[in-house]
């Protein structure tokens, strides 16, 4: 079993690539914008195999922009989203997708729905799908049982990033119960939506924790984070803290058995 995290690219998202006995899938895609080189990524660590599914963790540009393009480079690729997002797939929503924030176009994609509770048996290993709304109404994460190691996407965008909630399909008490979720089962590795993994379950453990409490502290302010605060770019998908949150220590995910 291969588990490959391919490091987000500027506004992109992670994508995380898994491959067993019997599949071979990818978990988004990032945005149009570096689209050919993360076709290359693909084929070096497909080894030969084809690419069998592809899974979007939510409508974001930055999740979902580059999906139809590794679609056509890989013609047996499916691809697969929560239901409350396929819509906006289809018709190449610029909105609620967020590809006007990038000045970019969304192109019209196929999805197939996949429901909370599905459990992938690729060979090795079995992913199952959680349903975790909150950034928006589609988030799902995903969650590689024998690893104990969740895919978070868009709900966790980085270990010292809080998610925002003012998007279009956004939810504060959603993510908090999304996050509340995921703590429960005690991960030992997390992929965020960017930057590095978090991993060890002490150390995950704390991360969610500081997560939820912000969202909590801000639910006790009427759903508005602290006024010192910045405003988010246009871009952003999570809120940057006044004072640097600690990173404590934080370890990558490339991983094969």
């Amino acid at each position: 079993m291969k588990i490959v995290r391919l490091p987000a690219i500027h506004h992109d998202a992670n994508a995380v690539f898994i491959s067993g006995t019997k599949t071979s899938i990818l978990i988004d895609t990032g945005t149009a914008w570096y689209q050919s080189l993360q076709v290359e990524r693909l084929k070096s660590h497909l080894d030969g195999k084809k690419l069998d599914m592809i899974f979007l963790s939510s409508r974001r540009y930055p999740c979902c922009g580059a999906a139809k393009f590794i679609q056509d480079q890989f013609e047996s690729a499916e691809i697969f989203m929560h239901p409350e997002g396929i819509s906006a797939l289809e018709t190449g929503d610029f909105f609620t997708t967020w590809a006007n924030r990038y000045d970019s176009d969304m192109p019209p994609t196929q999805t197939s729905a996949i429901e909370n509770g599905e459990i992938l048996d690729i060979g090795e290993c079995s992913v199952e799908i959680v349903y975790t709304p909150g950034h928006s109404l589609d988030g799902i994460s995903f969650h590689i049982q024998e690893k104990n190691t969740w895919v978070l996407g868009t709900l966790l965008p980085r270990a010292d990033r809080p998610t925002r909630w003012d998007l279009p399909g956004g939810s504060l008490i959603d993510i908090i119960d999304s996050l509340s979720v995921v703590k429960e089962q005690k991960p030992s590795l997390v992929i965020p939506f960017h930057g590095p993994s978090i991993q060890g379950k002490e150390h995950v453990q704390d991360v969610l924790q500081r997560h939820i409490d912000f969202f909590l502290e801000c639910k006790a302010r009427d759903g508005q984070p602290p006024n010192h605060w910045q405003r988010p770019s246009g871009t952003s998908l999570w809120h940057t803290p006044a004072s640097a949150w600690p990173l404590l220590e934080i370890e990558d995910v490339q991983s094969s058995a």
